[in-house]
């Protein structure tokens, strides 16, 4: 087995998938030519504290008082993630108990949770399935599950389900350690350059705790929104502000068959 400190529950659990116990959410493919942002493998933890179905609740208890964790990956022989076993799911037990001195109600617990309560191994405690990650994914996509499933890390599995890593909040934000220097590198010359091919000298970029300046001038007005978008999307910055001004406006309206008419008859 091998271990790595993590924390954190993974958290609730989406749909079954035909054929697993995992569900790795949809998410665009990415257009031809974009630039590379860093991905989930580049920033996972790959050494991962998992568990067996059959694994026992005071086993499971352990490795999360060892490794100072607080949920645990249920895997199969093969490895696929079938599951997510988190303290909450453990405290079902504690909680199921009478008070000794009679003084808290008594709690009625459904049937779910009274199952939970009963359950002695990994395979009757678990959450199924885990909502999971995929190692290509960027942080942006990752950070927008565990924001949809108030989750605080993903098991990261590939095309198979197998375990593979996990990306965790702290990962994420890895992103944002990037140098000024190497922001103010990939702005000048895969956004501004290669990708828009405004060349070197027309904009300005100045990069300052991830704070991005923008200064100069592009040749139409319509392209100002679109170099403050790609550059939000570059890793590492926090926030764009520009002044830019533009050669071209083509951004007005073109005028309809009535306005036309009415400009060549008027004197």
């Amino acid at each position: 087995m091998t271990h790595a400190a993590v924390r954190g529950p993974f958290g609730p659990c989406g749909s079954r998938r035909p054929g697993g116990q995992w569900k790795q959410e949809r998410t665009r493919p990415r257009e031809a030519g974009a630039m590379r942002h860093r991905t989930v493998s580049d920033l996972m933890t790959t050494s991962v504290v998992k568990v067996h179905r059959d694994t026992g609740f005071k086993e499971i208890a352990k490795l999360l008082a060892e490794h100072d964790i607080t949920a645990v990956p249920v895997v199969n022989d093969e490895e696929r993630v079938m599951g997510v076993v988190s303290e909450a799911d453990l405290l079902r037990k504690e909680a199921a108990q009478l008070d000794p001195a009679g003084l808290l109600p008594v709690l009625h617990p459904g049937p779910a949770d009274r199952a939970k309560a009963e359950a002695t191994t990994a395979a009757g405690l678990m959450h199924s399935p885990a909502v999971t990650a995929g190692p290509q994914w960027t942080a942006v996509e990752a950070a927008q599950v565990m924001e949809r499933h108030r989750v605080k890390r993903l098991p990261v599995v590939d095309e198979a389900g197998r375990l593979v890593g996990l990306i965790s909040r702290a990962d994420l934000l890895r992103v944002f350690l990037r140098s000024d220097s190497a922001v103010r590198e990939e702005i000048s010359g895969e956004v501004l350059l290669r990708t828009l091919g405004i060349m070197p000298g027309a904009v300005t970029v100045r990069v300052v705790d991830g704070r991005v300046s923008l200064k100069g001038r592009v040749e139409r007005k319509s392209l100002v929104p679109v170099v403050i978008r790609l550059c939000q999307g570059v890793d590492g910055v926090v926030d764009v502000s520009a002044e830019l001004r533009h050669r071209v406006d083509d951004t007005s309206s073109v005028p309809g068959p009535e306005a036309s008419r009415r400009a060549e008859l008027a004197p």
